[in-house]
């Protein structure tokens, strides 16, 4: 599993639970100021991605982070810290 399969799966996760297109979440836009984005859609997408990959997210990771970028570079070291 490579960044950008755990970006792709991230992505798809986001686009899922926001309702907004892949096409609009671009990997750098910040998620927490996107229109239609709250708190409870981001935490839903969290909750979604840690039971994709196994993982748990700290919640310095969940409310440090608001791009897809960062949110997959979190899961990325986690799933490599896992294996």
């Amino acid at each position: 599993m490579t960044t950008d399969d755990i970006l792709r799966t991230v992505t798809e996760i986001a686009a899922a639970e926001t309702g907004l297109p892949e096409t609009v979440l671009a990997p750098d836009a910040d998620l927490r100021a996107m229109a239609g984005v709250d708190s409870v859609r981001v935490l839903r997408m969290i909750a979604r991605i840690e039971r994709t990959y196994d993982i748990e997210l700290e919640d310095k990771d969940v409310f440090g982070t608001s791009t897809l970028s960062e949110v997959t570079a979190v899961v990325d070291k986690l799933v490599r810290t896992a294996a």
